[in-house]
């Protein structure tokens, strides 16, 4: 009698019970006739679809979200003729008709001779790990917006400014259209804030930008806030003469909301002084001399009597 003791062989009863006691979802597909030789039970508590009625790959592929099928389909057939272990995240159809985020985890089983043999593997239920990552993709998106807009009144912040007058300022290099500015300052505003009090001057800036908003009609006009109490107005294919007509009704807009300014040198309401720059770039021309010298019109503005438009090439 030997004394080496005897190796016990768990049966396939035994495997079959460790694979249906877990939340995973265990399958096997024999890759000659693409049909299912083994679904586990887990699949009917999730999907609702009962492991009888999984024939074959065609039932998967056609319990699969619309917008998901092609390419999860054509993926998983590549990566499975060329022998791969692989995964693909769909949507997977619930009887009652809704859809459930699933993670398919497939191993590639070859014969002998290379040939593959079948496929297995486990489909995870990862629902509450897609609903995550969506609204982290959400919090990241309003992270990206907050980080180019203005905190106070909600307009673009000098950072998006930058980018957009860049983008522009190209365009109109090789478009050869004429590219214009306006630049913004409320007249006396720091005698605002001290007699009104800086939680009036934070509404009244607000006010300003809604304001000013409304004067900027067309979709690619861009309003941006460019600092302290001064904003700027970007004006894609606008010749001069256009942009002074823009620049008079923002002007207007400000004039006739007629917010009080007991303060103010120029009037008994609020009042905004105005620099206008209107340009058709050439390929040597850089967008930073144009800014300044629209720059230099607002000065030019406010030191002769302030409430009023000056305007250069």
């Amino acid at each position: 009698m030997s004394d080496v003791p005897e190796v016990q062989v768990p049966d396939y009863a035994v495997y079959k019970t460790l694979l249906e006691s877990t939340k995973a979802i265990p399958w096997k597909i024999d890759w000659s006739s693409m049909k299912f030789a083994y679904i586990g039970p887990q699949i009917e508590q999730l999907l609702g679809w009962t492991p009888d009625s999984w024939i074959s790959v065609e039932d998967w592929a056609a319990r699969m979200h619309p917008e998901d099928r092609e390419w999860v389909v054509n993926f998983c057939v590549a990566q499975s003729q060329a022998g791969t272990d692989h995964e693909a995240d769909y949507r997977a159809l619930t009887r009652e008709g809704d859809y459930v985020w699933i993670r398919d985890v497939v191993h590639v089983v070859r014969k002998e001779s290379g040939e593959v043999d079948s496929l297995v593997g486990f489909m995870f239920d990862i629902s509450e790990r897609k609903k995550a990552e969506q609204k982290l993709m959400l919090l990241q998106k309003e992270l990206e917006e907050f980080s180019f807009k203005d905190g106070l009144t909600g307009v673009a912040n000098r950072r998006m400014f930058d980018s957009v007058m860049a983008v522009e300022w190209l365009n109109a290099q090789r478009t050869q259209q004429p590219l214009s500015l306006i630049m913004f300052d409320i007249d006396y505003f720091k005698q605002y804030n001290d007699h009104y009090g800086h939680i009036q001057g934070d509404e009244c800036l607000k006010e300003v930008a809604r304001l000013l908003s409304s004067g900027a009609t067309r979709s690619r006009d861009f309003l941006a806030r460019y600092g302290g109490e001064e904003f700027v107005l970007i004006l894609p294919e606008t010749d001069r003469d256009a942009a002074r007509k823009v620049a008079e009704r923002c002007r207007q807009l400000i004039f006739k909301a007629q917010i009080e300014h007991a303060q103010s040198d120029v009037s008994h309401v609020l009042t905004i002084s105005l620099g206008v720059g209107s340009i058709q770039p050439s390929r040597s021309d850089e967008a930073t001399p144009f800014i300044e010298k629209v720059d230099k019109m607002l000065y030019q503005a406010k030191q002769e009597g302030r409430n009023r438009i000056m305007a250069g090439a």
